[in-house]
């Protein structure tokens, strides 16, 4: 008999009388199923399942003992302190097998079945022991079935703890300690949310925090970057199409919204959506339905939606290149993101956590870095926000040196040194000592660029088009350099 095929048993019971019964009841099945220990006690019993967590299948009492805890509020007990365990009451207390009252108040503590002690037999046997048996195989069966549901649920809750660890938001400011405020509170709701602020500051990180700390944490987030679908494959992303819809579609595809069902759906760059496509929004929003292409009926889903812009949204709704009814319908509750240099408390540690990170994922030791240079990081104004502050971070980690000083902060962030003091070509001065390889030259020139273009541009549409770039192909570019 494998081991893991014989039910353990506890046997709370406090007459000898009783206690022989039911082991002579189960004594034909003695290889399966064993009575691990006997105590006559209610707190012995509440110790016993203390000290051999997991290890009872199933508990057999007596519904009324003559000391400690009895009755309900041992199955509460028991069943608070391990879950999966499965309890039979055993009582003389009714004959009558049909007393429905007392029978929910047994399930209602937790208790799994009862029976009478008097069977046909009253001196050799517990109940009718065929019925007895069965009810004990169904109990081991339902114990295996509820620790196999602990297990897995044990095991998305840590990955949900290791997603909010991943993904928590560094900074002791009085902005961010607001922020956190506000996620813990709103992450209870179920209602829309409008996130604003610059690029780079973090609205996706906020949206993460708040699905993964609300109720529907153990649901699919899919987050959307409005600027980077191509417009003419918007709505089939978003909403999906049927088989034979259209020249092509030889299978059916679900759109990003299906595939959210039950979960969060986190809009990015909304302000990028066109209009047409936001009608379609609108509806998923109020009446919690899309429309497929080639589909007559509507699909229903149950999501949340949370939107994000860097662009003054109530500008774009004026402008009529947002809808008013869409915008309201977002803006439920609002939060701001605030910018980088508006709380320079936070940017050492933030440069502290990204150094301690990136030192463990390259295999090196993390370097020291030295007042100076924590000056300039500090004071300068960051336009790329964190996202910026990341690279930079990086960059400085490429020169093998266990110190940072402030010329690897100065070249690292791409600044020329003050060149009255000393008369050497700019460009010298900037890479006189490690020299950079010239495909992270490229990326650094690269990102100061984009960086440029984009804070000079009305949206990523307008910084593509500048850029000579698809707006696919500029998002596909900025997510390769860090920046989105």
């Amino acid at each position: 008999m494998l081991k893991e095929n014989i039910i353990n048993i506890l046997l709370v019971e406090d007459e000898e009388f009783d206690v022989i019964r039911v082991k002579k009841t189960i004594e034909p099945f003695a290889e399966r199923i064993v009575i691990s220990d006997v105590v006559s006690d209610g707190n012995d019993a509440i110790e016993l399942v203390k000290c051999k967590p997991s290890y009872y299948d199933l508990v057999i009492m007596d519904f009324n003992l003559s000391g400690g805890i009895m009755g309900e509020k041992l199955i509460q007990k028991i069943k608070e302190i391990e879950p999966s365990v499965q309890i039979i009451v055993i009582t003389k207390m009714t004959i009558n097998i049909s007393d429905y009252n007392f029978a929910q108040r047994l399930m209602k503590a937790g208790a799994f079945w009862y029976c009478t002690k008097y069977p046909g037999d009253i001196e050799d046997f517990i109940y009718q022991p065929t019925d007895f048996i069965l009810s004990v195989l169904n109990a081991y069966e339902k114990s295996k079935i509820e620790k196999a549901w602990i297990r897995s649920n044990q095991k998305l809750i840590k990955n949900v703890e290791d997603i909010l660890y991943q993904k928590r938001i560094i900074g002791e400011s009085s902005s961010i300690q607001n922020l956190k405020r506000e996620i813990s509170k709103y992450s209870q709701s179920d209602v829309s949310i409008l996130i604003s602020g610059s690029s780079g500051t973090g609205k996706e990180l906020v949206a993460y925090n708040i699905h993964y700390n609300s109720d529907r944490k153990f649901e699919n987030f899919v987050t959307i970057n409005c600027g980077s679908l191509p417009p003419d494959l918007i709505e089939s992303e978003l909403f999906g199409y049927e088989k034979g819809s259209f020249t092509g579609a030889d299978k059916r595809k679900p759109g990003l919204f299906e595939i959210a069902h039950n979960g969060t759906v986190f809009l990015d760059e909304i302000t990028e959506l066109p209009l047409s496509a936001q009608v379609k929004l609108l509806r998923v929003i109020q009446e919690g339905e899309l429309e497929k292409i080639g589909r007559t009926d509507r699909v229903k889903v149950n999501l949340r939606i949370i939107a994000a812009t860097n662009r003054n949204i109530e500008e774009e709704v004026k402008a009529k290149r947002f809808r008013e009814d869409l915008y309201y319908r977002l803006n439920v509750i609002y939060i701001k993101v605030s910018d980088l240099k508006e709380r320079k408390t936070d940017i050492p540690l933030l440069i502290d956590h990204f150094l301690t990170s990136y030192s463990q994922s390259m295999g090196r030791d993390k370097p020291l870095i030295n007042s100076e240079a924590l000056d300039i990081l500090v004071n300068y104004p960051w336009p790329g926000n964190i996202r910026e502050l990341k690279n930079v971070v990086q960059r400085m980690l490429f020169v093998d040196n266990s110190l940072i000083d402030e010329q690897s902060a100065q070249r690292a962030l791409g600044t020329f040194f003050d060149v009255e003091k000393n008369k050497e070509d700019e460009f010298e001065l900037l890479f006189k000592k490690n020299e950079l390889q010239l495909t992270q030259m490229e990326k650094m020139i690269r990102e100061k660029y984009f960086i440029y273009i984009r804070k000079n541009s009305s949206s990523d549409t307008d910084a593509a088009k500048k850029l000579g770039l698809a707006p696919s192909n500029y998002y596909r570019m900025a997510k390769e350099l860090g920046l989105k």
